[in-house]
């Protein structure tokens, strides 16, 4: 079965896929873009969409805060509850993949210690139904030079097992709220200029407010984003 879908068409990917997976380094904005990427699917297919949260690391910016708005959307959602923030992985998650009659989407806690909880899955996510998305975010710390890149990815792809053949790289520069138009287009070149060499960039995410003149100013497929995750220190603010 094919994922009869103008979204990966419109981001120059194979239709071929039922697996998506989401890596990047911490505050890359993985869990925005695949929120939006999961509810996507659900306009786009007829097959029932599957996400998982899978990030065990860290208590701010977890897609699960996002999982009303995601069911509202028609999206299936999965996740552990922890108690004080103890690492435990929900389950269910191999048989999803295996599924051809349904669509998954992994969210993946950031960083080496984040990509560990799907290493147990590997042999199903380096096979041809699955693309792995790593996410850079040319304004974080660890994505900022090739170097960092390099040593970042490749301690995520060790513990998770995933084939570099897997992967295909998004851009995703964003500073927060307030990314303005030339912040995005500045970060999309040096990301490009960082990784070109090595990987071509799919496509690019910005916030949808910027999607239209995002598009006329960069090479490649632009991926709006709503922004679904909230910043607990401007609550109550306009």
């Amino acid at each position: 079965m094919s994922v009869r879908i103008g979204l990966l068409d419109s981001l120059g990917l194979d239709g071929a896929w039922h697996n998506f997976v989401f890596l990047g380094e911490a505050g890359s904005g993985k869990s925005e873009i695949a929120i939006n990427f999961a509810k996507a699917l659900v306009k786009d297919q007829d097959r029932s969409v599957h996400f998982f949260d899978l990030d065990m690391t860290k208590p701010l910016f977890r897609s699960r805060d996002a999982a009303a708005e995601l069911e509202q959307a028609g999206v299936t959602v999965h996740y552990q509850e922890q108690f004080m923030d103890a690492p435990s992985l929900v389950g269910g998650v191999a048989p999803m993949l295996r599924d051809e009659n349904s669509l998954v989407v992994l969210d993946v806690g950031g960083d080496y210690i984040g990509a560990r909880s799907i290493g147990g899955f590997a042999p199903q996510l380096n096979k041809p139904s699955t693309v792995v998305f790593y996410v850079i975010n040319a304004y974080r710390p660890w994505s900022d030079t090739i170097e960092h890149i390099d040593e970042t990815l490749g301690k995520i792809l060790g513990v998770s097992h995933v084939k570099l053949t897997q992967l295909f790289l998004a851009a995703n520069p964003n500073t927060g709220l307030t990314t303005a138009l030339n912040e995005v287009v500045d970060g999309y070149h040096k990301t490009d200029a960082l990784v070109g060499e090595y990987l071509p960039l799919s496509f690019a995410c910005v916030r949808e407010e910027l999607a239209e003149e995002a598009a006329k100013a960069l090479p490649v497929p632009v991926f709006p984003l709503r922004l679904a995750l909230t910043y607990p220190w401007l609550a109550g603010e306009e």
